[in-house]
């Protein structure tokens, strides 16, 4: 019996790509809107690629975020800046089928730069979906997993999850509150990937599949672990109690990644 291939990756073990198919029925109108508007009204604009649920044809009608990348020609002006976040509010506005819309911004110059191959050449080769203008992931090979790639990509855990706590305190609403709960839960469970070593040949694609190789390493962490993935798909703790939780891991995770750097150079 052949042996079966490592989560997210090829035969070959390079990092599986978005599946080329159509988008589901559901988002064809939001997607097509947003290429309209912004190549249309947005000069700045060299390239438009979609990431996520949405792309990947997992997406839940009236739940799930649109996510894009937004490569511009030059650093935005203070003009183009206003501009992109007034047609950002715009389309999620006239969009209730997905719940919220979010623009990653970089420039062409950052994304061709050699030192971004780990980074946007990962993300745009692997992690996006081209919608238009020049398709820049043409411009960078296939990648095998690696823990610099983990790291290129979230590294900033510790800022990006310290300012969902922030927010997190300062909501007014539940609503929000629960929103800015599950996108923080979220975003913990991709960034455990910085805990990987080089010896780990998979390359989670779900949630779980990245929960699955956190609890591989540090098995110890299961209970935890099993909070954030209740509040990744439904927040029900207290604000003030799912804060000091996440306080919590992501100093223990700060803690992790600095003795997996020290083991690994030793």
């Amino acid at each position: 019996m052949a042996k079966p291939l490592p989560d997210g990756v090829d035969a070959e073990g390079f990092i599986l790509t978005v599946p080329d198919r159509p988008l589901q029925p559901e988002f064809r109108s939001v997607v097509e809107d947003l290429v309209t508007t912004l190549s249309g009204r947005c000069a700045a604009l060299d390239g438009l690629y979609l990431y996520g649920s949405v792309a990947h044809g997992r997406a839940r009608p009236g739940l799930s975020d649109l996510d894009l990348s937004l490569v511009l020609r030059e650093p935005p002006s203070a003009d183009d800046s206003a501009l992109l976040e007034d047609l950002r509010h715009a389309l999620q506005a006239r969009h209730p089928e997905v719940s919220k819309i979010d623009f990653d911004l970089g420039t062409r110059a950052e994304v061709l730069a050699p030192k971004s191959r780990p980074s946007w050449g990962y993300w745009l080769r692997h992690e996006c979906r081209w919608l238009w203008g020049e398709d820049l992931s043409a411009r960078f090979e296939r990648l095998r997993p690696s823990r610099a790639i983990a790291l290129a990509v979230n590294g900033d855990f510790e800022a990006a999850l310290a300012a969902y706590a922030r927010r997190i305190g300062d909501a007014d609403e539940l609503v929000q509150s629960r929103r800015l709960q599950r996108e923080a839960a979220r975003k913990l469970i991709r960034s455990t990937s910085v805990l990987r070593t080089e010896q780990d040949r998979d390359w989670p694609q779900t949630l779980e599949a990245h929960a699955a190789l956190l609890l591989r390493h540090h098995p110890s962490m299961a209970q935890p672990m099993r909070f954030f993935l209740d509040q990744a798909g439904e927040p029900t703790a207290p604000a003030d109690a799912f804060v000091e939780r996440l306080n919590d891991f992501v100093g223990w995770m700060s803690r992790a990644a600095t003795a997996t750097v020290g083991d690994a150079s030793g």
